[in-house]
């Protein structure tokens, strides 16, 4: 069994915002979201998150995104009311894991790349070596500013120096630690009563906490940037773009086609089939999935929405929606707030749908505005139809039965039901309901006065 505990009670006052740092959004996830995510080959028995700044919020978020998580076994709060060091975050463990007899996984609530396995291969190390406590190490192209670890020919930790402690040679050491811990809880709990605040920044260590324990082990990570840490908005943008090669990387490994993809942004929430093509300046965002053969943009931002099979996205943006096989939307067009789409349907240039369904092979070709909608099958819309679905209290439905069409620039006015084979005239603006089979004209007859002119101006 193995217990996990992530700091996340800073601020984060370098990030210039009121929102808790570990809140701050990577991809999709907030930052202790994405560490929490990194647990899930781990599988462990409990998960503490220490919290301090807005820890209502940080608890609060979290709830919100529970059923997203991998199993972490029961997710718990621990207050640290003052924020005084790593050391002193863990040291407000020691109520909660009282009686504890197992390993104590040690995380940071701002380092959001650390991959499952490295995680996996930490914990396997510190178990099958039997150690008091394992470090995960890096060997950095520049360790400015970082401590360095020594260890000898076992990888076994002789001595961990801060960098302004160093001498020159030691400086050249690149191995440092990244932070992230293993420890035999029933050593470190000895270990925590004993750190003092004898540094500058009057802080308890937890690195303190390992010069008294034994064996100690240090594990380098293979790829350095996954444990690096996010301070400021710099670092932030340098992440998204380390997780952005991962996400495109496997993506394209796993036969989606990426055009210019510089140009594109994948959430790793995101699900895409073979086959699937992405063109420039396209983003996809949150709970999406595409199905296969699909080619979505250029241009386009599809978010926390279902695209079935052989489905093109031109220049569009869908939100919360879905669109069945075989459809075409856009170019230009917006879907928003739960649409749903049929199979092999058209929507075209300039057009709006908001909380509408539109049945298999139906068509809104052009410049319309459908809110609150429900088509059925084979329904075509005509340039410039428009739902008027507000009375300014509330909204009203529209349903229009199967094969119904309606000419250019008719006002539906809701709530409002037409039937099945209901022909439209353009320009009509329909307040009552239409029974199947007819022709509905809604418009004022046009008049002709010949040889009627203005009066010229004198």
């Amino acid at each position: 069994m193995v217990a996990v505990a992530i700091l996340a009670a800073g601020r984060g006052t370098r990030m210039k915002s009121d929102l808790p740092k570990v809140l701050h959004s990577l991809g999709g996830r907030s930052l202790v979201e994405r560490v929490l995510h990194s647990l899930s080959e781990i599988n462990p028995s409990r998960c503490l998150v220490i919290v301090g700044y807005q820890g209502d919020r940080v608890k609060d978020s979290l709830a919100g995104v529970i059923n997203h998580l991998p199993p972490i076994g029961s997710l718990e709060f621990v207050e640290q009311t003052e924020q005084l060091g790593t050391g002193h975050a863990v040291q407000q463990l020691l109520p909660h894991l009282e009686g504890f007899a197992d390993d104590l996984l040690v995380l940071n609530g701002d380092v959001p790349l650390l991959r499952p396995q490295t995680i996996q291969n930490l914990l396997q190390t510190h178990k099958t070596n039997q150690n008091a406590a394992t470090l995960l190490t890096a060997h950095l192209p520049n360790p400015k500013g970082y401590g360095r670890v020594f260890c000898n020919g076992q990888n076994l930790v002789k001595e961990i120096v801060e960098d302004r402690d160093c001498t020159p040679a030691q400086k050249q050491n690149r191995r440092i630690n990244a932070g992230v811990y293993c420890f035999k809880w029933s050593q470190l709990e000895k270990v925590l009563p004993q750190l003092v605040a004898n540094n500058d920044q009057q802080e308890y260590y937890l690195t303190d906490a390992v010069k008294f324990m034994a064996p100690v082990m240090a594990v380098d990570v293979e790829d350095y940037q996954e444990i690096l840490g996010i301070n400021d908005r710099k670092q932030m943008a340098s992440a998204y773009e380390i997780l952005q090669e991962r996400v495109k990387d496997s993506w394209m490994a796993a036969g989606v086609t990426l055009i210019h993809p510089d140009t594109i942004t994948i959430d790793d929430t995101v699900q895409l089939s073979p086959d699937v093509v992405v063109e420039p300046q396209t983003h996809l965002r949150g709970q999406t999935v595409i199905g296969a053969g699909s080619r979505i943009g250029p241009g386009s931002l599809i978010e926390n929405s279902s695209i079935g099979e052989n489905v093109t996205v031109l220049y569009s943006v869908v939100t919360d929606s879905a669109v069945k096989n075989g459809s075409r939307i856009g170019p230009y067009a917006h879907l928003r707030g739960h649409v749903e789409v049929g199979e092999s349907c058209r929507v075209g240039n300039f057009v709006e749908l908001k909380n509408s369904t539109l049945g298999d092979r139906t068509n809104v070709a052009h410049l319309s505005y459908l809110g609150d909608a429900t088509l059925g099958n084979k329904v075509n819309i005509g340039a410039g139809t428009i739902t008027a679905n507000y009375d300014g209290v509330k909204k009203h439905p529209t349903t229009i039965g199967d094969r119904t069409k309606t000419g250019s620039n008719s006002v539906l006015v809701a709530p409002l039901t037409l039937g099945e084979d209901v022909t439209v005239a353009a320009g009509s603006v329909v307040t009552e309901d239409v029974p199947d089979d007819s022709l509905v004209i809604a418009r004022s007859r046009q008049v002709i006065k010949p040889g009627w002119r203005l009066n010229p101006e004198e």
